[in-house]
């Protein structure tokens, strides 16, 4: 059995605000150690239940957050930025499922430092007319290639986010969201025997199925009618009122891949503190 994780930061274990995730700062060296154990914790339990080979790859950001000198000798690390699928990159490559570690909440939803893709600006994303965080968007795309997710980890709504769109999936809440910017955490050592555990369970789960593509819509609604007229520039990319861009894609590889260029189409416009 082999296993992807899907690894992002403002859901890990202490993290509660924008210096914690933000690389270069203090207080993201600290969390990087804690983020790691995360992902070390998980790896360990998805050996203990079977896994063979385990990729982690990373999803924040810069994705280059993880210590590779402190990983699981079990996993291998797929990090940096530019990857094709981003946040998915490597579900493509027959895995037998994926964990989505250190998740978050959707832009426009309560949550701990919740967003999709961009930290702020973007204030909504519908996949086929349903509200999407970047879980519901990654686990579609990973309907396609058949690949099950087995386990989300993150604040206690993401776990509940999660349920509605992996209703099959495991969830371990290591902090419970009090604010965009504070949460009740779990100590580290708690934190990770629970995610080691239900990854081990997890892993009962695993195996491809048959995978399914098919044509979906997304639209990206934003706090700035600049950005969605900056949007609207790209190839199928259309207005679908003052502040909201949508487009069609024959499979979710392809929406993604859009769904890539509009959000780095979007940033770009942004200038200073008139964003």
């Amino acid at each position: 059995m082999r296993i992807m994780i899907s690894a992002d930061m403002e859901g890990a274990t202490g993290v509660t605000w924008t210096g914690d995730v933000v690389p270069g700062t203090e207080q993201w060296q600290r969390m990087r150690r804690l983020f790691t154990g995360d992902v070390n914790a998980c790896v360990e339990g998805l050996v203990a239940g079977g896994a063979k080979a385990v990729l982690v790859n990373e999803a924040h950001s810069s994705q280059r957050n993880l210590l590779l000198e402190d990983l699981h000798p079990a996993a291998r690390l797929l990090t940096g930025r530019h990857k094709p699928l981003s946040m998915m990159q490597g579900v493509d490559s027959g895995v037998d499922g994926v964990v989505f570690l250190g998740y978050h909440t959707a832009a426009g939803s309560s949550g701990v430092l919740a967003h999709t893709y961009l930290e702020n600006s973007i204030t909504g994303v519908w996949l086929d007319g349903v509200h999407a965080s970047e879980g519901r968007l990654n686990a579609a795309l990973a309907a396609e290639y058949g690949v099950p997710v087995l386990l989300v980890t993150g604040d206690d709504l993401t776990c509940e986010d999660a349920r509605s769109y992996a209703p099959e999936a495991t969830g371990v809440a290591v902090k419970e969201c009090v604010s965009r910017y504070a949460a009740i955490c779990l100590p580290p050592a708690v934190a990770f025997s629970q995610i080691t555990e239900a990854s081990a369970n997890a892993m009962s789960r695993a195996g491809r199925r048959e995978g399914v593509v098919s044509a979906h819509r997304i639209e990206v609604e934003f706090d700035a009618t600049h950005l969605a007229d900056a949007a609207a520039v790209v190839p199928t990319v259309e207005l679908a009122g003052p502040r909201r861009v949508g487009f069609d894609a024959v499979s979710m590889t392809e929406a993604m891949k859009a769904f890539k260029v509009v959000t780095h189409v979007a940033a770009g416009a942004i200038e200073g503190i008139y964003g």
